[in-house]
C-alpha cells in the first residue's frame, strides 16, 4: 500500500471549534507522511442521540450510513477532541456509536468492519493549559473497544486558541514536530495492517 487514506474527524461541530482548526492543521502533516486525508465533518453526518428502539424502527440515519462507507474506505482514523468536563464530546461519542451499528444491507461496510484492524490516533485540545490530556485516555479506550489500533503516540494541544497560526500550521515547533511524528507513526502503522 503506497498511500493510505486516514480519516480526520474533530469531536466538534461548531463553527469556529479550536478541535476543527487543529484537526484542519493536521491535513498537511498527513499528507508529508505519505496519506491521502478525508477530513470530515461531523455536522455533514447528522444523527440523533442513539437509541435503539429507534435504530429499530427506522434503520441507521442516512448521514451515519455515509459516515460508515467513508471510514470502511479508510485505513486508519485521527481524532482531534476538545475535552468536555474531562471526557469526549457527546457528538464524537454518539458518531463512532452509531456508526459501531451493523446496516443490514451492507455489512461489509458497517458496524465494527469499520474499525477492526485500521490504525488510529488522537489529538486533544484545550483552551486551558493542559490541552485536553484527560480526553486523550477516554479516546483511546473508546477506540480501542471498538477494535481499532490505537498508536502510543498521542498529542494534547493546550492554548488552542492561540495553536494555529494564519498559514493553517501549528505556531509552536516543539508542537509542529510532536504533529509531524505523530502522523508518520500513523500513516506507517495503517500501511502494515492494511497491506
Amino acid at each position: 500500500m503506497s498511500s493510505p487514506r486516514i480519516v480526520v474527524m474533530a469531536g466538534s461541530s461548531r463553527r469556529d471549534a479550536l478541535s476543527r482548526k487543529v484537526a484542519a492543521a493536521c491535513v498537511a502533516p498527513l499528507e508529508a507522511a505519505g496519506a491521502e486525508v478525508d477530513l470530515v465533518e461531523l455536522a455533514d453526518h447528522p444523527a440523533p442521540l442513539y437509541n435503539g428502539d429507534l435504530e429499530a424502527e427506522s434503520g441507521l440515519p442516512e448521514g451515519i450510513v455515509s459516515l460508515q462507507q467513508r471510514l470502511a474506505a479508510a485505513d486508519g482514523l485521527l481524532v482531534v477532541n476538545p475535552e468536555y468536563n474531562g471526557s469526549i464530546t457527546p457528538l464524537l461519542k454518539n458518531a463512532l456509536d452509531w456508526c459501531s451499528r451493523p446496516n443490514p444491507a451492507d455489512r461489509a461496510r458497517s458496524g465494527g468492519a469499520v474499525y477492526a484492524g485500521r490504525a488510529a490516533a488522537v489529538v486533544g485540545t484545550s483552551p486551558g493549559a493542559l490541552g485536553g490530556m484527560r480526553v486523550l485516555f477516554h479516546v483511546r479506550d473508546i477506540l480501542g473497544y471498538l477494535g481499532l489500533q490505537v498508536i502510543p503516540q498521542q498529542l494534547a494541544i493546550g492554548k488552542a486558541g492561540e495553536a494555529v497560526g494564519d498559514d493553517g500550521r501549528l505556531r509552536d515547533p516543539a508542537q509542529r514536530e510532536a504533529l509531524d511524528k505523530l502522523a508518520q507513526a500513523l500513516v506507517d502503522t495503517a500501511r502494515r495492517l492494511r497491506s
